[in-house]
């Protein structure tokens, strides 16, 4: 029995591979098992990862190929419930656009972990090229019904450096205690991708759990590497759709109306600013947004 089920879904991942190969290849804490669920398989695909294992001596995984893109929250919880099913005590939900050069990174979450009892860990988060923050924790914004990353942006000066809790995290480096599943559930696969961990971390938030932040501990993030960037056409129709599908589905009364009116708003700005083709999109979305049914 592994200690730790390591997460991560593909998305024509290819180019980020190496990298992520790589890093996982120097940590010396070696009790885990890694789960690569796979959305876009391909027999290109195949051949990287049997040469990458070779390379970096790397043989504690499993490759899942599915038929086709299930989404990143399906995908997740493929590789949770693998992760369950293998009696793991944590799991870590990682994306493979990153990269971490600690060879301790993962001996200190699980010490960390184990000795705090805690059941959400991240570490803190940097633009891979400029090396500025990405995420040194996070917020809810909830008459907006968005998230914001603390510290996006800003120099790595050690303002963030103070360990921390926080209500919400992307999790795209976290470190979930597999009672945590037990106790509020898996991902909601309706988002496919976007707002998936939002919804995930205002559940875990509802039930009393916080997330800690280590800043000693450091990844690497090449953002968007997969989807296109924010104004794709992609991610116009996921975000916008999956922001109002979370407010309709978690707030009530007064939030959620304050919610949706200023989503509508901020909206017919966008709409006005785009093109006829993202125009489009960002109709569909709201349209589906409003209409996607929830429990």
């Amino acid at each position: 029995m592994v200690k730790v089920g390591l997460v991560t879904v593909l998305f024509n991942s290819d180019d980020v591979l190496e990298g992520f190969f790589k890093s996982l290849s120097i940590q010396t804490f070696i009790d885990y098992h890694l789960y690569i669920v796979d959305n876009t398989p391909s027999v290109k695909t195949d051949e990287l990862i049997e040469k990458l294992s070779k390379i970096y001596s790397f043989s504690a995984f499993t490759h899942i190929k599915n038929e086709s893109n299930v989404g990143v929250a399906k995908g997740n919880n493929q590789g949770i419930k693998l992760s369950l099913n293998d009696n793991t005590t944590y799991t870590l939900l990682l994306n493979n656009d990153i990269e971490f050069h600690d060879p301790e990174l993962f001996s200190k979450l699980w010490e960390h972990a184990i000795a705090n009892k805690e059941s959400l860990i991240i570490p803190k988060i940097l633009f891979f090229d400029t090396h500025k923050i990405w995420m040194a924790g996070g917020e809810f914004v909830l008459y907006k019904g968005i998230t914001r990353h603390v510290g996006e942006g800003e120099e790595d000066n050690g303002l963030y450096s103070s360990e921390k809790y926080f209500k919400y995290a992307p999790t795209c480096f976290m470190l979930i205690e597999n009672t945590v599943f037990g106790n509020i559930g898996l991902m909601d696969e309706k988002y496919f991708v976007y707002f998936d961990d939002t919804d995930f971390l205002y559940r875990a938030h509802l039930n009393g759990y916080k997330v800690k932040y280590l800043p000693q501990l450091c990844v690497l993030h090449k953002v968007s590497s997969s989807t296109g960037g924010n104004e794709s056409a992609f991610s116009i129709y996921y975000s916008n759709r999956n922001r109002l599908y979370f407010i309709r589905k978690n707030f009530k009364a007064i939030r959620k109306l304050v919610a949706i009116s200023v989503t509508l708003v901020t909206r017919i700005v966008k709409y006005i600013n785009y093109g006829p083709y993202e125009r489009k999109k960002l109709y569909s979305a709201v349209t589906d947004g409003l209409n996607m049914k929830y429990k």
